[in-house]
């Protein structure tokens, strides 16, 4: 009755030795022999200067009639479009999406409606940075453009991602040779690698602004104490806010490959 526990333990033993890891230098990495299998886990980054500013603009109109609202936003999208193309940009990094339009009622929606909002959004990618004073100054002249965001990013990010990635299976491969030259043995073929790539969101690179930060100096319809309407003064617009500098973007991969054993 005792020869097959003890043969169980024999083949525990064995078992064990097979998968014995061991750690290598540098954090969240892991080398484990299994069997004639190296596993090797390695971390690459690759940073580089924003070379795309991406700015959001919001068009927003109202007034009592409808047509009249409609031209004032879209004249004003083509006002931000003529200001692109005279800063330089290409029609490939303007982006304008359709004029939406929501009616307001006083009471009965059967009736004609009070009076009408207009809005849209217009998105520019501007590749030169000194152009975006320029384009901030003259979007607010109207007072129905309204800054939304600015972010910053790199126009090829693939390229920045097989720089991450390249740096990993680099480290990996070297760990590997590392961890089986002490016994005299050498990385054999790829035979199985696990990627994950991400980009590290760097706060500095995003700034996102309230919808009525500045500009918005429109005419719109108010309800008065009496329950009459009436029209709200206009205000003069401001200044846009500062833009903020942009910073370096990072793009990490982790790979976790295994070797044959040579």
């Amino acid at each position: 009755m005792k020869r097959p526990v003890f043969a169980f333990v024999i083949a525990v033993i064995c078992v064990s030795a097979a998968c014995v890891p061991v750690r290598a230098q540098g954090p969240n990495t892991e080398v484990k022999f299994i069997a004639d299998t190296l596993v090797v886990q390695a971390e690459g980054s690759y940073e580089s200067d924003p070379d795309v500013a991406t700015l959001i603009f919001l068009i927003s109109a109202q007034d009592k009639e409808l047509k009249q609202t409609f031209d004032r936003a879209s004249e004003s999208m083509r006002r931000i479009e003529a200001l692109a193309e005279k800063n330089g940009l290409q029609k490939a990094d303007v982006s304008s999406g359709v004029l939406t339009v929501r009616p307001y009622y006083e009471g009965d929606r059967r009736k004609k409606a009070k009076s009408y909002a207009v809005q849209g959004q217009i998105t520019l990618r501007v590749r030169d940075f000194s152009k975006l004073g320029p384009i901030m100054e003259g979007s607010v002249d109207d007072g129905i453009t309204d800054f939304r965001s600015l972010t910053y990013t790199v126009a090829d990010e693939e390229a920045a991602k097989e720089r991450a990635v390249s740096e990993a299976m680099r480290r990996a491969v070297g760990r590997a040779s590392a961890a089986l030259e002490p016994k005299g043995q050498k990385v054999g073929v790829l035979r199985f690698a696990n990627l994950d790539v991400k980009q590290l969101v760097n706060l500095s690179n995003m700034s996102v602004y309230p919808v009525t930060s500045y500009a918005m100096a429109e005419t719109v319809e108010v309800q008065g104490g009496g329950g009459g309407w009436g029209r709200a003064k206009k205000t003069a617009p401001v200044a846009p806010p500062a833009l903020p500098q942009p910073e370096k973007i990072t793009v990490s991969a982790s790979v976790q490959c295994a070797f044959q054993i040579l």
